[in-house]
């Protein structure tokens, strides 16, 4: 039997399909912890360290089911391919390596349509190693996006996909959990982007807009409309489309709202967000609610995209929504505090172009689900890990 590899988007597949394999993650114990494959449904993962088949191959081959599908992952591929030799040189007859690492799997992104018709279609960009999602929006020949990560060739083949060309790219805000792709797909395809207060100042080369602004397509389409929606960021944006969809960045999600501290300036920033929140709660009930962020895959919907009404939302989001006092909001945000990663700082300054980083440094910053909730939920989680 002789090794083989695969890519992040067949893992993706099989996981998706609850095909029976083994992934067996070989780096540090550390870095596994930090960072690891997730699923929708329950799958089998096991962490044994290269290091241990390099020391102590037998032990360690033993630790490995005989008889099950083997996919190895490590940080950058040669590691994954050294002990999938050692699996196949031991009479394991189904394993391969993954190409390109871990960070393939954290710059995986897995299109999922929300809505087609012969006026437009809408598409989720679901990236399951960050557990954010970004969107495209087609009508004609015209595509919009809204918080594309930095996997920017992945977009100009979608859109190339579809005969369409990118002609506006929108920021929610300026991101810190991720490098965001709205400059270089600016840069590469003409599209304008567009970015909300946060910009404001750096060198981003964005083009400002107004609450309430209209954006259209060329010929038909649906609109988009542009909410201010100050807390998670000063400058944070909610965008509507169609007067169906709430694309609600990091102000809202599904299971939480978005934290306010990560700014340094929790009092003020938390104010924001409790006015930003009441006048959300007035929304239509029935605009779908789509997140920038989801926190676990048991948001999902059947379809496996991240989408609800504001009703549900705010049914599930009880505990913010009925708030009535600032002071309260503002206490309930510090309950719930916890320190943001070192790296945020970092991708503040890619996304506002004002340091730029080789591309290793970027994968090395980009790597790791977000932490831009602020609820009960994610401190609970915290205890349950310590």
């Amino acid at each position: 039997m002789t090794l083989a590899s695969y890519e992040a988007k067949d893992l993706f597949q099989w996981l998706t399909d609850k095909e029976d394999i083994l992934v067996l993650d070989v780096r540090n114990q550390k870095d596994f912890s930090r960072f690891q494959v997730e699923s929708p449904y329950l799958f089998d993962m096991l962490n044994v360290s290269y290091y241990d088949f390099m020391e102590i191959e037998d032990d360690s081959v033993a630790k490995v089911p005989k008889g099950r599908a083997v996919r190895i992952i490590c940080a950058k591929e040669g590691s994954a391919k050294y002990v999938g030799e050692i699996l196949v040189k031991h009479g394991f007859e189904d394993v391969r390596y993954l190409t390109g690492g871990i960070k393939t799997w954290g710059n995986l992104l897995v299109p999922k349509p929300l809505h087609e018709s012969e006026d437009y279609s809408f598409y989720q960009f679901i990236r399951p190693g960050k557990a954010s999602c970004s969107y495209g929006l087609c009508s004609g020949q015209e595509m919009m996006l809204f918080d594309p990560s930095r996997n920017i060739d992945f977009y100009l083949d979608f859109a190339k996909s579809k005969n369409c060309k990118i002609i506006k790219t929108f920021e929610t805000h300026l991101q810190a959990d991720y490098i965001a792709g709205s400059r270089q797909i600016a840069e590469k395809s003409g599209a304008v982007f567009f970015g909300g207060a946060d910009f404001d100042g750096t060198k981003a080369g964005h083009k400002a807009v107004k609450d309430n602004e209209i954006h259209t397509f060329s010929d038909g389409g649906p609109d988009v409309t542009v909410l201010f929606t100050p807390g998670h960021t000063p400058g944070s944006l909610t965008f509507i489309v169609d007067s169906t969809f709430m694309l609600s960045g990091d102000t809202v999600f599904i299971q939480s709202i978005g934290r306010p501290d990560l700014g340094g300036q929790v009092d003020q920033w938390a104010v924001l967000l409790f006015n930003t929140i009441k006048k959300v709660a007035k929304l239509d009930g029935s605009l779908l609610v789509l997140p920038a962020h989801y926190m676990d895959w048991n948001e999902a919907n059947k379809d496996l995209t991240f989408c609800l009404s504001l009703k549900k939302v705010k049914e599930r989001n009880k505990e913010v929504f009925s708030i009535t006092e600032a002071k309260d909001f503002i206490q309930y945000i510090k309950d719930n505090m916890r320190e943001q990663p070192p790296e945020y700082a970092l991708i503040r300054l890619a996304n506002a172009n004002t340091e730029q980083y080789e591309i290793d440094k970027q994968e090395e910053l980009d790597l790791g689900k977000n932490e831009c909730a602020a609820t009960a939920y994610t401190k609970a989680q915290d205890e349950k890990e310590g």
